[in-house]
């Protein structure tokens, strides 16, 4: 006969399904697409147990739904923490889950003529899968992630856990049948399939919303970096200099501007594939050359930035130097030997974070002084002293 456990069991079946298929789609896209599928997978399999489900409430062969079932809810909720474990980078172990999925189906086989509204059977039963979602909250635990999301899947994956021994405790009080067949006609069937049905789209969507927040998250960090030089863009230097500056508002601050030299004159003689290597070989020279606090950016063509937080003038002039020589000698493995590179520079410093814009145009300016002096060489450019007037 329907009742509301049926469609509880249908519902439960549908998001399961829902939620497996969105996590295979959203594994196109993600960086972490073994665990989005290995979630997948999870909700898929522990689908399963819903027609052994009804298996067990419609047929004869109720011995086999029920193990059936066990075995599929068990196995989905281990093969979420193998993905949980591939999102959050922590080490799983695929061996001793397979031997605790083993010898807990064992114990439910050997327990299953016990009766079912009694702790002996309720508390074997639901505690496998208990453990199983706890093993998930300790792997995020432990992992290095600490953002409110992930603070939030430890929670989840805590109260998953914990309503299954109450699930224990309510099948021992409510009642969950004589025997598995009659388990669908039971209250406790209606209890323990809509907390299922709650705690199912809880956790899926916060898995999902991780999945998602890393998507959002590369998206962003894709639009911010030069795919030519694997440096900063224009909009990601900017973006990233004045995170730096939030950090570190006062001073004394360096900017940097690199040019390379003749640089139209490169890519009309030796074709723009030479030009492309040029371009990503002092980018890579430029970012291995400054310190860890530094941000470095391609500002468009063949003009780089460097802003050093907390460095003076005349060690951002003698790191400009360093890399104008490092430059001059360098060679990639796709520029030709008959190719001299060089660069010219130009620095200024600033002290507090709302002269970072007048610092960029003074070093703009002097990289032009260096340029009208011949290239190859490095100019500075200060801001001019006020003239205070005198008092006669």
């Amino acid at each position: 006969m329907f009742n509301g456990a049926n469609l509880y069991l249908i519902v439960n079946f549908v998001i399961a399904m829902s939620f497996a298929g969105v996590f295979f789609a959203v594994s196109q896209r993600s960086r972490s697409r073994a665990a989005a599928r290995w979630i997948g997978l999870g909700f898929a399999v522990a689908s399963l147990s819903v027609p052994a489900e009804l298996v067990i409430a419609y047929t004869p062969f109720v011995r086999s739904g029920a193990m059936v079932a066990f075995a599929a809810v068990l196995a989905g909720l281990l093969l979420i923490r193998i993905g949980v474990g591939s999102l959050y980078n922590v080490a799983t172990r695929p061996l001793p889950l397979a031997i605790f999925f083993v010898v807990c189906t064992a114990i439910v086989v050997a327990i299953y003529d016990v009766p079912r509204s009694t702790l002996s059977h309720s508390i074997p039963y639901q505690s496998p899968f208990a453990i199983s979602c706890l093993l998930s909250a300790v792997a995020i635990a432990s992992s290095s992630y600490r953002a409110a999301v992930d603070r939030w899947m430890t929670f989840i994956f805590t109260l998953t856990g914990g309503q299954f021994f109450l699930k224990a405790y309510l099948a021992a009080t409510v009642g969950a049948g004589p025997t598995a067949s009659d388990y669908l006609h039971s209250s406790y069937a209606v209890i323990s399939q809509s907390l299922t049905a709650v705690l199912m789209v809880m956790t899926g969507l916060s898995l999902l919303a991780v999945l998602v927040l890393q998507i959002m998250a590369d998206e962003r960090s894709n639009s911010e970096i030069d795919s030519l030089s694997s440096l900063l863009n224009r909009r990601g230097f900017e973006k990233h200099a004045e995170e730096a500056l939030r950090r570190m508002p006062i001073g004394p601050h360096s900017v940097i501007f690199c040019d390379i030299d003749h640089f139209k004159r490169v890519n009309d003689t030796y074709g723009h594939y030479t030009g492309d290597a040029v371009i990503h070989a002092v980018g890579q020279l430029l970012a291995d050359s400054v310190p860890a606090s530094s941000v470095v950016g391609r500002l468009g063509g063949e003009e780089f930035a460097i802003l050093l937080p907390r460095v003076q003038l005349d060690a951002a002039m003698l790191l400009a130097h360093a890399i104008r020589a490092a430059i001059a000698v360098h060679k990639g493995s796709s520029i030709p030997d008959t190719l001299s590179i060089t660069a010219s520079f130009g620095v200024s410093t600033f002290s507090e974070r709302g002269q970072f814009a007048r610092a960029m145009r003074l070093a703009d300016n002097a990289l032009y002084d260096a340029k009208a002096a011949g290239r190859n060489c490095v100019k500075h450019r200060l801001e001019p002293l006020a003239i205070v007037p005198a008092v006669g």
